[in-house]
């Protein structure tokens, strides 16, 4: 067997595990303690390479590099439309850069369609849809483990740089956005609900799916 050969074939095997949903679902946290659970597993010799990427959120770095400001996206649809093309192009060049192995991404390219949908419009969202970094993008999510975490919970804070939703309901109606983008693309998911409070019990919940998902390619 050529050098790597089997490295390579462990890796294919492995699902990217992308943690999505709306606003202050405890997404980031989740990642964090994704990260070190494999940093912490011991791994016989055959799976070592089993230890992930992390694919911070890239919506940060585009709102501080091009001095977009969080309210833009509702004070003006042709900024927003602009500040979500950024965030996707952003999604795809980091996906990209860690596609010599496997990783966990803290939010994905559904999450610019899913703000566009409901920022902008329905067509905007069809459009994009049509550009090739979410045509780069959908395949890896088809073939990943999706995990929507759902509004409701406790975690609604206002950290100065995201934008907020309205009120509650808004932040519900966010969440079946996403859903509905979800659906739309064929993209099949996994809802982490707001009663599992526990953060242990959080990755409990990632973890035993991406097994399953191993054994299913196995």
């Amino acid at each position: 067997m050529a050098p790597g050969t089997s490295s390579t074939a462990a890796i294919e095997k492995v699902q990217n595990i992308y943690i999505i949903g709306a606003q202050s679902t405890g997404k980031t946290t989740l990642v964090d303690a994704l990260a070190a659970y494999f940093e912490r597993r011991t791994m016989d010799t055959a799976m070592a390479i089993l230890k992930p990427k992390v694919i911070k959120e890239v919506a940060r770095g585009v709102l501080q590099r091009h001095h977009f400001k969080a309210d833009d996206i509702v004070t003006s649809k042709c900024k927003a439309l602009e500040l979500q093309k950024l965030i996707l192009e952003a999604q795809a060049e980091a996906e990209t850069r860690a596609s010599d192995g496997w990783y966990i991404s803290d939010r994905s390219g559904v999450d610019p369609l899913a703000y566009t949908r409901r920022y902008v419009g329905f067509g905007e969202t069809l459009a994009l849809k049509q550009e090739s970094p979410w045509q780069h993008l959908e395949e890896k999510m088809k073939a990943g483990l999706i995990i929507l975490c759902e509004a409701g919970g406790e975690w609604l804070v206002d950290d100065g740089i995201r934008l907020m939703p309205e009120d509650r309901a808004a932040w519900l109606q966010m969440h079946t956005i996403f859903c509905e983008v979800l659906d739309d693309a064929g993209i099949k998911y996994s809802i982490l609900p707001p009663s599992i409070k526990d953060l242990q019990s959080r990755v409990n919940f990632v973890v035993t799916r991406w097994k399953g998902g191993l054994d299913t390619r196995a």
